[in-house]
């Protein structure tokens, strides 16, 4: 059993990791070596527009947002600060923790004194040796903060399993050993690199990382392991399709193996079970390396899903053929509102009670969510537009129960009194709503106190 400590980090809100998250959404999008928007957006100084990409990664479901200014035109240290400074003005943006990322330590410094709240520093390293390794680790201590260890010491970045063990490792034992720093604020970066590059070498490339992740959180189970997901697509860069496939597949097996956080687009992560079945297939056997001609066999489709999104519209409205009950699972599994309230109506004409709505096809496709989260098969961002969805259905849903009630004479039936309440950065508050709905529909009283 591990008993060890969880992580507490935040912005003007908690975020408390535990095994029950799985898996953390940190926003990628607020960085300049990984969006040419943003980056055009500072270059230019509209800062306003740069603030609202951030706003788009937090209503995406990222919990944590990357902010990255490393840019040779470029004035990093002061677009670090005005950037920092204007997201804590904005509540919506600030609940949710920073993790200053940046290749110079005079950066990450200079973000560190705008942050309220822990957030992480992205990230230190051994490539310069150990004396200022630890340096810079006891500065962050002093910060406050947690931190991301690259595994890269002076011979290079670790691109086999064998250095990305070796590095973290000790790194580890110099920070736990000479800096007594908190285990549950250590987080591994064992190096995603690009994979079907055509060459040989870059082949085992995911699955070195996969087992890297396995083995660190073997040796050290309060840690966590991150890392930037969009690097091991890099080489089919232009073909959306394919590389969100990369890696929805990637992080399918990577989170079973222990990653458990990751720098991602919160709002364009694939469901595993969604990918195109001989896409996936293809995709799966270059990710594992399963066959010397992974690579030239997803080539060979390749080309078939750049483009597509007029096809891919069409494909997707094909559900709307299935039966309603089925419809109404699909909206939900697939946090799709547009036809909920429709979808829901009909059901209710068909249903003896409008209670039966939920507790049918509504609480089908919730099980449905639940499992494939369970299965680190979809993840947080999904989970929470398929909650939306399902408020939507309920809300509307509500008049007719209370109806119902009044013509049945149960409004003054009590079955007794249920307080709910969910702590504050805990994923639960949408399973707590969903039941909260249910034990009123059953006459049961239900003092919601929110999110404490």
């Amino acid at each position: 059993m591990n008993t060890a400590r969880p992580t507490r980090l935040s912005g003007l809100e908690p975020l408390l990791i535990t095994p029950d998250l799985l898996f953390v959404n940190i926003g990628e999008r607020t960085n300049v070596t990984g969006s040419a928007k943003f980056k055009r957006l500072i270059k230019e100084d509209r800062y306003a527009e740069a603030v609202e990409v951030a706003h788009q990664q937090v209503a995406s479901g990222a919990q944590i947002i990357d902010v990255n200014m490393d840019e040779g035109l470029i004035d990093s240290e002061a677009a670090m600060v005005r950037f920092l400074n204007l997201i804590a003005a904005e509540p919506d943006i600030a609940r949710v923790p920073v993790m200053v990322d940046s290749s110079k330590w005079s950066v990450i410094e200079a973000g560190l004194r705008c942050l309220q709240g822990k957030g992480i520093v992205n990230s230190i390293s051994m490539k310069e040796g150990e004396e200022i390794f630890l340096e810079q680790a006891r500065k962050i201590m002093q910060y406050g903060a947690a931190v991301i260890v690259m595994a890269f010491d002076t011979q290079g970045q670790a691109d086999t399993l064998e250095r990305k063990v070796t590095i973290c490792s000790r790194a580890y034992e110099l920070l736990t050993g000479k800096l007594d720093f908190p285990p549950e604020d250590i987080i591994f970066d064992p190096n995603i690199f690009a994979i079907a590059t055509g060459i040989e070498e870059h082949s085992n490339y995911a699955v070195d990382f996969i087992e890297a992740t396995r083995e660190l959180k073997r040796r050290f189970p309060a840690c966590h392991v991150s890392g930037g997901v969009s690097n091991v697509s890099f080489s089919f860069r232009g073909n959306n399709t394919v590389r969100e496939a990369i890696h929805s597949v990637f992080l399918y097996h990577a989170i079973r193996a222990g990653m458990d956080m990751g720098i991602v687009n919160a709002g364009t992560l694939a469901i595993y079970d969604d990918l195109d079945a001989e896409l996936r297939k293809r995709v799966e056997d270059v990710v594992l390396n399963r066959n010397p001609n992974a690579t030239e066999r997803l080539l060979e489709i390749a080309d078939n899903y750049q483009g597509t999104q007029g096809e891919a519209a069409v494909v997707t409205l094909a559900w709307r053929e299935q039966p309603v009950h089925k419809r109404l699972s699909y909206a939900l599994v697939h946090g799709i509102d547009q036809f909920v309230i429709e979808d829901t109506e009909e059901v209710r004409q068909l249903s003896s009670r409008p209670l039966d709505v939920i507790e049918g096809p509504l609480m089908d496709g919730m099980n449905v969510v639940g499992d494939l989260f369970g299965a680190g098969k979809m993840f947080l961002p999904q989970v929470v537009k398929s909650a939306r969805v399902m408020k939507k259905a309920v809300t509307y849903l509500l008049p007719y129960i209370e109806e119902e009630k009044l013509r049945s004479g149960d409004t003054g039936k009590n079955n007794g009194t249920i307080v709910m309440a969910t702590v504050k950065g805990d994923v639960h508050d949408i399973g707590k709503n969903i039941v909260g709905v249910v034990l009123r529909c059953n006459n049961f009283e239900v003092i919601d106190l929110g999110v404490m």
